[in-house]
């Protein structure tokens, strides 16, 4: 977006949406869909998304390090996809997650480990139709960090509903990643003017430390 755009947009915004949240005391971190699907570029998903998954890597091992809980999504069909309604009919791609494909695996390099929790969903939210809320709230957790991938898909439908669910969605922009510069930015924007606080690795990394 042009720079003179950009400042149109944020004056028009203000005092409507310019709010803050403020970080909770009990945060998680959720790597949402960062799978081989979005990074191996033969897939027809392949998003060119390489910087957010060294991001997501760097954040994953320090919310170990410091002891908060990591959570990842995948997502998964039966053959047919069936179990993925109109979502798996209107996206054709999505048969990349028909169960035994490989593009549906986590990275070597990001997996989860012992101890993490895998939510497999069928739709863009990480909530929806998942246990993911009521994890949550058995672990204590009131700041939800979100990173992954598409920030204008399952990122944004994940904070939004973090947001209902009374979770304090943060998501990292660095760590999140989409086919075009265009999208992501859009959705970051509007992401921090209704829903979340968009924050980059840096400010994540030095939140987690505080908390």
């Amino acid at each position: 977006m042009p720079r003179a755009d950009r400042a149109g947009l944020t004056a028009n915004y203000a005092g409507a949406f310019d709010g803050r949240l403020a970080f909770g005391q009990r945060p998680a971190l959720i790597v949402v869909d960062m799978v081989e699907a979005y990074l191996q570029p033969g897939s027809p998903l392949y998003a060119g998304i390489e910087s957010a998954l060294e991001s997501a890597i760097r954040l994953t091992a320090a919310a170990r390090t410091h002891g908060f809980p990591v959570l990842f999504t995948n997502v998964e069909y039966v053959s047919g996809g069936i179990d993925g309604g109109v979502f798996f009919r209107k996206v054709p791609a999505l048969r990349c997650f028909e169960r035994g494909n490989p593009l549906g695996a986590f990275p070597a390099r990001l997996a989860p480990h012992d101890g993490d929790m895998v939510i497999t969903k069928r739709y863009a939210s990480a909530f929806f139709g998942t246990h993911l809320a009521a994890s949550l709230t058995a672990l204590g957790v009131d700041t939800l960090m979100i990173c992954g991938t598409s920030t204008s898909g399952c990122i944004r439908a994940t904070a939004l509903d973090a947001c209902q669910h009374g979770f304090i969605p943060f998501v990292v922009r660095d760590a999140c990643g989409d086919r075009h510069e265009a999208p992501h930015e859009a959705n970051l924007f509007d992401l921090q003017a209704k829903y979340a606080e968009v924050v980059t690795e840096d400010e994540a990394l030095a939140l987690m430390a505080q908390a």
